[in-house]
């Protein structure tokens, strides 16, 4: 089974604009060329799993969505990190 998820996950990164791709790109960084398939087949394993258990149509989540994910924490993060050193970012935004 392993054999066959990875070769999915081959097919998958070589696909244009999708989630599975842009996944694949932003794990070979940090993991790997190798353990970035292994896990990009884990997220096809797991999506498959969903899909027949929920009996629900596969509906992929765009290129742009771990993009916009990361931004989202980034800004939550440098928000925190802001009010912890005691600047008041709510006035910060009235300023802006």
């Amino acid at each position: 089974m392993k054999v066959l998820l990875v070769q999915c996950a081959w097919a998958a990164t070589r696909t244009k604009n999708t989630y599975l791709r842009s996944k694949y790109e932003s794990l070979i960084v940090r993991r790997g060329k190798k353990r970035a398939l292994i896990a990009v087949g884990h997220k096809i394993l797991i999506a498959a799993y969903f899909i027949l258990k929920d009996q629900v149509v596969y509906n992929d989540l765009g290129v742009e969505f771990l993009n916009n994910t990361r931004k989202t924490k980034q800004i939550q993060h440098h928000i925190k990190r802001l009010e912890e050193l005691g600047i008041d970012v709510e006035q910060l935004k009235k300023v802006a």
